[in-house]
C-alpha cells in the first residue's frame, strides 16, 4: 500500500529563502496586536489606537505582498514551466489571492 499523504518529491514554497524574515515580521506584528490590546485596556486616546491599527495593517499588507511575490516568482513560475492544468490552477490561486488582498 502506498502512502498518499507523503509528497512524491520534496516541495519548498517560494518564501522558504526568506522564512526567518517573515517570522521576524510576524512576531513584530504579534507584538503590535498585544500593544493594541493594552492600549484599549488602558483606555488610551482613540486616534492613537487608530494610528497603531493603521501601522499594523500596513505591516500585514507588506507581509502579504511579499508572500504573493514569492508565490508568483516560485510556485506560479514553476507551474507555468511545467504547463498543463497545474499552470492554470496556480494562476487562478494567485488571481484569487490578489482579489482578496484588494478587497481587504
Amino acid at each position: 500500500m502506498t502512502d498518499t499523504t507523503a509528497p512524491a518529491a520534496e516541495h519548498h514554497h517560494g518564501y522558504i529563502t526568506a522564512k526567518e524574515d517573515y517570522l521576524k515580521r510576524l512576531r513584530r506584528i504579534e507584538g503590535q496586536a498585544r500593544g493594541l490590546q493594552r492600549m484599549v485596556d488602558e483606555e488610551q486616546y482613540c486616534i492613537d489606537i487608530l494610528t497603531q491599527v493603521s501601522a499594523m495593517t500596513k505591516a500585514l499588507q507588506s507581509v502579504a505582498l511579499g508572500l504573493l511575490n514569492d508565490h508568483l516568482a516560485h510556485c506560479v513560475t514553476d507551474a507555468v514551466a511545467e504547463g498543463g492544468d497545474a499552470a492554470a490552477v496556480k494562476l487562478k490561486e494567485a488571481s484569487d489571492a490578489i482579489a482578496r488582498l484588494v478587497r481587504a
